[in-house]
């Protein structure tokens, strides 16, 4: 197991058992029947008061996601019900709930005289999942030792693998990108995303917990090859640049935890498992809700109400973005003056995109391909 030389950080052991803890404490209702498998993954804080009782801020299931001929034009559908992406997306919603209270998050505190705010010192934010997450790939060469034009195309010498992967599955081919590099890009540029970085700035992982596989490790792999040196690999190539303050790549620790429950196993057996089709959402504010992985809509959505408002998922994009335009914020009511699209808001986060655009141009990720500006032209209602 993975183990962290520093006191302050917890054997992750023990965000699994919150994590699972807290997934229990659930009603039935989206999760895996019978055979059935799913992926679990939270989101957690600890505090130098307490750092043996974190707190789950979010958590979410789910292993789906829509092909490129499902995605929609007005931000209405969930594009990737993948675990990891859906428990961030309820993280934000969390975030937009507290700050939007009389009483503002106790983790949360005041950056600047600007009106931003950052975490709080001493709290940490830990990521966990029950499974690798999908994309994990092989230590590639060193960018000194291969030419840039051939990063494009090999891997250890395969060659048609590109350094940032989409999502697997079958059928009509997603245009979302894969959990671990998702997970890069937070290790980059923050968990929070375009729209929050206006008024927070970026939140970093301190810690990954991963769960262990029933089946063991393939052979020849482990965390600390194929994850931690990958991750180092891809942050190193950024090391040499200036980065727009206060953003600033952050290597998280990686811990191991014990294998999952049965229904988090996603081979076991002679009889391969199915995996279940609903992502459950949820965070501490109150959030709770099942959205169907295959359509980007709430369960129970029927083929009548299909466009209706109604089965639209609160973590759809324009369900956050009416959410962060309703926010009583000297940073964000300039937003309210005019019609903007989505996209226009996300651009006007400067820091944010420099420093995506220095990821966008490191030599691990020559073909990370932006989804179809069609996606987020839609205007954001006031």
């Amino acid at each position: 197991m993975l183990r962290s030389s520093s006191p302050q950080t917890l054997d992750g052991v023990l965000w699994a058992e919150a994590a699972l803890h807290q997934y229990y404490a659930l009603p039935k209702k989206g999760k895996p029947q019978g055979r059935e498998s799913t992926v679990l993954a939270a989101f957690l804080l600890s505090s130098p008061e307490n750092p043996l009782n974190p707190t789950i801020l979010s958590l979410a299931t789910g292993t789906k996601c829509l092909g490129a001929a499902c995605l929609g034009p007005r931000g209405d559908l969930v594009h990737d019900a993948h675990a990891e992406v859906i428990a961030r997306r309820a993280l934000l919603r969390l975030i937009y709930a507290e700050i939007g209270t009389d009483n503002p998050p106790s983790w949360l505190v005041a950056s600047g005289a600007d009106g931003r705010w950052r975490l709080k010192d001493g709290h940490q934010l830990h990521l966990y999942i029950t499974q690798l997450p999908c994309g994990v790939m092989p230590v590639p060469p060193s960018p000194l030792e291969v030419r840039r034009e051939q990063l494009d195309t090999m891997v250890n010498g395969c060659s048609d693998v590109g350094f940032v992967q989409r999502k697997p599955g079958r059928g009509d081919t997603t245009l979302s990108v894969s959990c671990f590099d998702k997970i890069t890009r937070w290790c980059v540029v923050g968990i929070q995303g375009a729209l929050l970085s206006h008024i927070l700035e970026p939140l970093y992982l301190s810690t990954i917990t991963i769960g262990q596989s029933s089946d063991g490790a393939p052979e020849g792999f482990c965390i600390e090859d194929n994850v931690v040196k990958v991750l180092g690999a891809r942050l190193s190539c950024l090391s040499c640049n200036k980065f727009p303050d206060p953003f600033k790549p952050n290597k998280p620790l990686f811990f191991e935890a014990p294998v999952p429950p049965k229904e988090f196993q996603q081979t076991s057996g002679d009889i391969p498992p199915l995996t279940c089709g609903y992502s459950i959402c949820w965070n501490k504010s109150g959030l709770h809700e099942v959205v169907l992985g295959t359509t980007g809509r709430k369960q129970g959505t029927s083929s009548k109400a299909a466009s209706s408002p109604s089965t639209e998922s609160l973590l759809c994009k324009i369900r956050l973005a009416e959410t962060f335009i309703s926010l009583e914020h000297p940073l964000v009511t300039k937003f309210c003056h005019e019609e903007l699209s989505y996209r226009a808001i996300k651009d006007m986060a400067c820091e944010y995109q420099q420093m995506l655009e220095l990821l966008r141009k490191a030599p691990f990720f020559g073909r990370w391909r932006a989804k179809p500006a069609s996606l987020d032209s839609f205007t954001v209602p006031r």
